[in-house]
């Protein structure tokens, strides 16, 4: 299935019948632009072949855009994904707390070179942990020294307050229960604490809930419609929305279940926004347009360190190698239920992801990265 549109997308989504002796307008027109894709297409049928039930990419460049659908968003049902449905982003969080955070740089609120202890003393401590050698850039980039930390759904979970709910304080305490990894600065360690940290100094400089502060400073000024920072407590996906799976896939075998309900306080400002491709598309478009950021600002986010083959971390955003030459930014995110990706190049062109499952083996990372670069670089020549 494959839906095209300029500029805004609507919610039209064209559905193809074989057996119809007269093809409709709109299939019509749904057949013609899956033509013009056939590289991508069969890229994200390898890549939903290894990934979840269903999959979904939205592509395109100067102006235009298009989506392309395999498989289901709902098991055992015949219900493509499309761009306008929401799901849960994951760690692509992190580049929206990542921008305020800059923005308070930009406003002198915070400076990327002091220590958290400036800002949140008495946070970072303990456990080898000395939160006045620690800087913000560090836990913008995961250079901290602190250790990988994710939450769990079900073991080994932080402790909740009565209704349920998180607070970042007892995330933080959870993830610094960890030894470091190594001193500050020395090394990349990817770890969600950094971001919970980072959360924490957003409420403690605004005075507001990290959430509404993403809210008022980043989602609503872009106009995202479709992206919602969730209050502790708000559980519910808003419609429409991609249904999300654990299960496991080994060869034509596969197995799923829906995915654990939590409450997304759990992963807070390192991992529990939701959105759509449509309007992740779009935030990262805008932030490297300038228009999220000041110049300034996001040059600092552009200043990256090795974090894997072809891969530079950045402050909150990643920067991607593309076989045809052109540098792509973004990042990824993975809850359970979901993984996504976006990345926009540096030439216009922009790709988002979303598979409805999370797989702790078997990922389909290569596939996931062929697809992205398929798409970025369908027009150009030299892609090998």
């Amino acid at each position: 299935m494959i839906k095209r549109n300029r500029t805004k997308l609507s919610l039209v989504v064209g559905a193809v019948c074989a057996t119809m002796l007269t093809l409709t307008a709109p299939a019509a027109h749904a057949q013609a632009a899956e033509d013009d894709h056939t590289a991508t297409l069969a890229a994200l049928k390898a890549f939903q072949a290894s990934a979840g039930p269903g999959a979904a990419i939205h592509a395109g460049g100067a102006g235009e855009s298009w989506t392309l659908a395999a498989g289901t968003g709902t098991f055992n049902s015949d219900r493509p994904i499309r761009s306008d449905e929401h799901f849960r982003i994951g760690s692509q969080t992190k580049t929206f707390t990542a921008a305020v955070v800059l923005q308070l740089v930009d406003g002198g609120k915070v400076s990327l070179d002091a220590a958290i202890a400036d800002y949140l003393p008495g946070v970072v401590t303990g456990n080898g942990y000395d939160g006045t050698r620690i800087t913000v850039r560090q836990l913008l980039q995961h250079t901290s020294g602190l250790a990988a930390f994710t939450p769990q759904v079900i073991i080994d979970k932080p402790v909740s307050n009565p209704d349920g709910t998180y607070d970042l304080a007892e995330l933080v305490r959870k993830g610094l229960s960890y030894a470091p990894v190594s001193a500050p600065g020395a090394g990349f360690t990817y770890s969600n604490t950094n971001y919970m940290v980072l959360g924490m100094l957003i409420e403690k400089v605004t005075g507001q809930p990290v959430h509404e502060t993403v809210t008022r400073r980043v989602i609503e000024p872009l106009g995202l419609d479709r992206t919602v920072f969730p209050a502790p407590g708000a559980r519910a996906l808003p419609t429409p929305a991609v249904n999300g799976y654990h299960g496991v896939r080994i060869g034509s075998f596969y197995f799923w279940t829906p995915a654990l309900a939590y409450d997304p306080s759990l992963f807070s400002s390192a991992a529990a926004m939701i959105s759509t491709l449509e309007d992740l598309a779009a935030f990262y478009q805008a932030l490297v347009a300038g228009k999220v950021v000041s110049a300034a600002g996001l040059a600092e986010m552009q200043k990256v360190r090795e974090a894997g083959p072809g891969v530079g971390a950045g402050l909150g955003i990643h920067r991607n190698e593309l076989s045809c030459g052109i540098v792509a930014w973004g990042h990824s995110g993975g809850v359970p239920g979901y993984t996504s990706k976006t990345l926009v190049a540096e030439n216009g062109r922009h790709a988002s992801v979303v598979t409805n499952a999370l797989f702790q083996f078997n990922q389909p990372v290569d596939q996931l990265r062929e697809l992205l670069d398929t798409a970025l670089c369908e027009d150009a020549a030299q892609r090998p």
